[in-house]
């Protein structure tokens, strides 16, 4: 749907994280769409990157990962917008427009989300207490990667890697990846 969207702009595609910083450095955009399941990438870090290499940046995640869970981590990274694949062409219309005037776009599920969150004063979900780093590599661990595999993925040292896990262990009050893995089914960080 975004295709048909901006079928009148200029487009670059980027296979994976590495490719897509690559052509934030060489180029200027007026807008940046990212999936946050690009092949061999640290979204988190991606983002990050592209923020310190051009702050001004706009980027609007378009993703199959549930907005409830992953929105607020990117959006304290300096993303404009979140929006699910299964939004309507409505809602999809509405973002563009919305991060291309420099504004932020929150859905209505979001918002109220968001809403909840701030009348009840506290997290729900103890994943919202990770940094992004930290839940960038909860994620990974989730899916069975190893410390290796992380380490190479997010360009980072293993004693890095290994404190960021103790930390999740900590922060999350878990004990091994069997807990976290039924936390994040419970809490919807990953489907049930």
């Amino acid at each position: 749907m975004i295709a048909n969207y901006i079928a009148r702009s200029v487009v670059d595609e980027a296979e994976d994280g590495d490719s897509a910083y690559k052509k934030c450095k060489e180029k200027d955009y007026d807008l940046i769409i990212l999936d946050l399941n690009m092949p061999d990438t640290d979204s988190v870090g991606l983002v990050s990157n592209i923020m310190a290499l051009k702050p001004r940046s706009t980027i609007l995640i378009y993703s199959m990962n549930a907005e409830e869970v992953y929105a607020k981590k990117y959006f304290q990274l300096g993303v404009k917008g979140y929006l699910s694949k299964t939004s309507t062409e409505d809602e999809i219309k509405k973002a563009l427009d919305t991060v291309l005037k420099g504004k932020r776009y929150v859905s209505p599920a979001l918002s109220q989300v968001f809403a909840e969150d701030a009348i009840s004063k506290k997290a729900n979900n103890p994943f919202d207490n990770l940094s992004p780093r930290e839940f960038e590599i909860v994620l990974l661990l989730i899916r069975g990667e190893s410390i290796a595999s992380i380490c190479r993925t997010m360009n980072l040292h293993s004693s890095t890697v290994g404190t960021h896990k103790a930390r999740i262990f900590e922060k999350l009050n878990c004990s091994n990846i069997i807990d976290i893995n039924a936390m994040a089914k419970l809490h919807n960080v990953i489907p049930g």
